[in-house]
């Protein structure tokens, strides 16, 4: 006897069926769906948090220049970030919530100039 994954009620008809109705086939494929899309926000907010944490570790100052492939290696992923500013050279800062961080090159490696969010930037 084979029994519906959705609500457990005995499935009749072919041997290769797995849900009684086609109703119990949609609820149950819409709540496995819906756990995945959480765990896609999980993802991208466990990656915002780390990215947050490593710009913090890093610029104790308020400003600090560091090696990209330094933050790479502690797990930080610049294609995340909450929000980003232009100043008035037209350089865009990206930001992790108040810290953020401007790609540059300087003597052929790439750095992030790491800052903290100032009232001006508002």
């Amino acid at each position: 006897m084979r029994k519906c994954p959705s609500c457990g009620e005995e499935v009749i008809g072919r041997t290769d069926k797995k849900f009684c109705t086609h109703y119990c086939k949609s609820s149950y494929h819409y709540v496995k769906n819906k756990e995945d899309e959480s765990n896609l926000f999980k993802k991208i907010d466990k990656q915002l948090r780390l990215n947050r944490r490593i710009l913090k570790e890093y610029n104790k100052a308020g400003k600090a220049t560091v090696r990209k492939e330094i933050l790479i290696a502690e797990g930080f992923d610049p294609k995340y970030f909450t929000h980003y500013w232009k100043n008035n050279k037209g350089d865009v800062y990206l930001f992790c919530y108040e810290f953020g961080f401007l790609s540059v090159e300087e003597h052929l490696r790439e750095k992030y100039v790491l800052v903290q969010w100032q009232d001006y930037m508002n």
